[in-house]
């Protein structure tokens, strides 16, 4: 394996001073190999302060762009600094950085564009609400009625790109709930996509920011974006 290449971890932060310095603390003891870089999306609770108080590397975004903007701030940072892979991380403590090395492992074993981590393969951990359980099944249909791929978990927010995958999603991402359409788009663009199993946690400390209200708006907003994005099939070559 080619021990020069180089991985970052993106950890999209919106309000998690109550869970951010834990989340870098896994990182730091199970995946010391990778980078991070912590996306502040203009929080307005302390988390700035506890990343610059505990030696945290932080991008301070100046408005709040939302978790599709926070992410891409990141892939942008990571192609312009010559990552070979790098893989988004919440900062709510739900995903575990045990997995990290596995992950890459396997991806660049593989040679895997877009790998998802996904809690539904060996059904260990916290495996959502009902709710969202409901939306998870709804967009895995979804997603292989148009592409003819399932996807189990199309709502995690822990997936590894290659290179080619972070040139693609620093140029082009999608602004709100932006994970299942951008699978949509991996795979529409020929990117190989698969799944590998993890174990989630379930949050223990701040709130999420999508209510049962907001959960209707996300899958008809992200359902009429997967079948736009179905229309544009883009092509990106290596």
């Amino acid at each position: 394996m080619n021990t020069s290449m180089k991985s970052l971890v993106i950890i999209p932060a919106y309000n998690e001073e109550a869970s951010i310095l834990e989340t870098v603390e896994d990182i730091r003891k199970n995946a010391p190999e990778f980078d991070y870089i912590v996306v502040n999306d203009c929080s307005t609770d302390q988390t700035l302060e506890v990343c610059r108080q505990n030696g945290i590397r932080v991008l301070s975004l100046p408005v709040n762009l939302g978790i599709g903007g926070a992410v891409q701030t990141g892939y942008v940072y990571a192609y312009e600094n010559g990552y070979d892979e790098a893989v988004q991380f919440d900062g709510d403590g739900q995903h575990d950085a045990a997995f990290l090395n596995r992950m890459r492992d396997h991806m660049r074993k593989e040679g895997i564009d877009l790998l998802i981590g996904s809690r539904f393969i060996e059904g260990e951990g916290f495996q959502s609400t009902g709710l969202r359980r409901f939306g998870i099944r709804y967009f895995d249909r979804l997603i292989f009625g148009l592409t003819r791929q399932r996807i189990t978990d199309p709502t995690s927010g822990m997936r590894m790109a290659d290179r080619r995958m972070i040139r693609m999603f620093a140029e082009s991402y999608p602004k709100d709930y932006p994970e299942p359409e951008s699978v949509v788009a991996a795979i529409q663009s020929g990117m190989k996509v698969e799944e590998y199993p993890v174990v989630m946690r379930e949050r223990q400390k701040g709130e999420s920011s999508i209510s049962p209200i907001r959960s209707v708006y996300y899958m008809i907003k992200v359902t009429l974006a997967i079948l736009v994005e179905r229309l544009r099939r883009k092509e990106y070559g290596k």
